[in-house]
């Protein structure tokens, strides 16, 4: 139990251990001055009513308050989720990007290797005969 509900329940505890100890005279009758008009009831019961309205008031706005944090924090927790999706499907388009780019280079570097290949394929070819027509002795 937290702190602040044991002092709220020990609070509760010490007026009701009040009210019982003076009952007799909590409910004895005396003038009350309304205003507009002056009547005999308990002044003591009076009491106890106005604080007995008063938690209820308090009790009534504390529920009002959490619920309405309650909703600002599911709202704020489906957001949450709703932008976590989209950044996953955005890192999802940019790994699938970022892979076919890779495809794309890896296909014109396979390429250019071949080219470069063929090239010193064709170049080496073309020493080959040059040499061996050099080591070759005319023959006339």
């Amino acid at each position: 139990m937290k702190i602040r509900s044991l002092l709220l329940v020990l609070f509760l505890v010490l007026v009701v251990a009040f009210v019982a100890l003076n009952l007799e005279q909590i409910l004895q009758p005396t003038s009350l001055n309304l205003g507009l008009a002056t009547i005999q009831a308990p002044l003591g019961l009076a009491m106890l009513s106005l604080l007995a309205l008063a938690l209820l008031v308090f009790a009534v706005a504390l529920a009002y308050l959490q619920t309405t944090h309650l909703m600002e924090l599911r709202r704020a927790m489906k957001d949450v989720a709703e932008q976590r999706g989209l950044a996953d499907q955005a890192e999802a388009s940019r790994f699938t990007a970022l892979q076919q780019s890779m495809r794309t280079e890896f296909q014109e570097l396979k390429l250019v290797v071949e080219q470069t290949g063929n090239g010193l394929a064709a170049s080496l070819g073309e020493l080959e005969d040059r040499l061996e027509r050099q080591q070759k002795p005319p023959s006339a």
